[in-house]
């Protein structure tokens, strides 16, 4: 799974990552900044490769070029450094998503820019993907809490767009949690199956599946039809 270990007398080649060997005249806060970063991208990768329940604190510092003692000087377990991985990648999508919905004052354009800000992440970081959306959920009660705050944060985007239409619909407010948590099962099953490259032709069924009970059918097929692609909305967004 990882590179094999080398012979006492030998050192493996240093990653273009990694720090220079010995003295330097590097700060104390950038070097412990690059070794939690290279901490968490080393998680990222074992955990898409093998699974959260499989990794090893080992196999992260294999991976990462660290030694144990500079893991726990940083993070108290795996727990607690997947954690702090999860946390990094949610923050990236929810940066997307409040930058997609910054650009757009309609309703409907908004959905349709958060939606290509969700999937164009998934689609393009397929790593980030496998510990956001499904690792996520064996990796213990605070790791689902995230999630839940994730999506419920989302689900109140969509209620407080919805509630800026002038003559909308007015369903109860767990509508957009039923919203969210089904679009969330879409794309758990095609990240889980190796299928993202399916998610950008759900785009226009799942604009019309936020909008449907906002709208109404005929104005959520308007709106739906109007979603470009998603190679072509992801620039745009960018």
């Amino acid at each position: 799974m990882f590179p094999p270990a080398l012979p006492a007398n030998r050192k493996r080649p240093r990653a273009p990552h990694q720090l220079p060997p010995g003295r330097h005249k590097l700060s104390r806060e950038y070097v412990e900044a690059n070794q939690r970063e290279r901490i968490l991208d080393a998680i990222v990768d074992v955990t898409s490769f093998a699974g959260y329940a499989s990794m090893s604190v080992q196999d992260i510092i294999a991976t990462a070029g660290l030694s144990r003692r500079t893991f726990y000087d940083t993070f108290s377990s795996k727990e607690d450094a997947f954690l702090a991985a999860l946390d990094a990648v949610a923050a990236q999508v929810v940066d997307r998503v409040r930058a997609a919905s910054s650009i757009n004052e309609s309703f409907g354009g908004c959905v349709r820019d958060c939606l290509v800000a969700v999937l164009g992440f998934v689609v393009e970081e397929p790593r980030y993907a496998d510990v956001l959306i499904v690792e996520v959920l064996v990796a213990g009660p605070g790791a689902i809490q995230r999630r839940n705050e994730l999506m419920r944060e989302f689900a109140e985007m969509v209620q407080a767009g919805a509630d800026t239409l002038p003559n909308g619909r007015r369903p109860h407010a767990l509508t957009a949690e039923t919203i969210i948590g089904g679009i969330y099962e879409i794309v758990y099953s095609r990240v889980l199956q190796g299928h993202v490259g399916e998610l950008p032709a759900l785009l226009p069924d799942l604009v019309y599946s936020i909008l449907q009970p906002y709208v109404g059918h005929e104005t959520a097929k308007r709106e739906a039809a109007r979603a470009p692609s998603l190679a072509a909305s992801a620039s745009a967004v960018e």
